[in-house]
């Protein structure tokens, strides 16, 4: 298994607050864009695009699409349609986060029942006072 100090150079200024590297790993880890990136499998108007991530509100969408545009992940492409539309798809940038990406998730539905149960036994033990 390989550490993150394998794939880091933890000798450059990686780990400072003014790192560039900062925002966008904040931006492409965020739970929404994550979700947006696996939904947008191919190109998709707004409405189902938030029909497909239930809980989204339409303000934290906006913002999260805004934001994935301005990054290069995907792009918003007008429709010449009476009422004018438009949709989303993954650029190849996007596409090139689609590998890791499914790895993480993989890694997420794998081990999730195995969290759950450490955050359960977590709770129960601060609940009767215990460290």
């Amino acid at each position: 298994m390989q550490r993150f100090s394998n794939i880091v150079d933890t000798t450059t200024e990686v780990f400072s607050p003014d790192c560039e590297s900062r925002p966008i790993l904040d931006q492409i880890a965020n739970k929404w864009s994550m979700m947006c990136m696996a939904v947008l499998d191919e190109p998709r108007r707004y409405n189902e695009i938030k029909r497909r991530l239930g809980g989204v509100t339409q303000r934290v969408l906006t913002q999260t699409l805004r934001k994935l545009e301005r990054d290069g992940l995907i792009e918003r492409r007008v429709l010449p349609t009476s009422p004018v539309g438009v949709e989303y798809a993954i650029t190849p940038l996007g596409e090139s986060l689609r590998e890791p990406f499914g790895h993480l998730y993989d890694w997420t539905v794998t081990n999730a029942p195995s969290i759950r149960r450490n955050q359960i036994a977590y709770d129960q033990r601060k609940e009767l006072g215990g460290t």
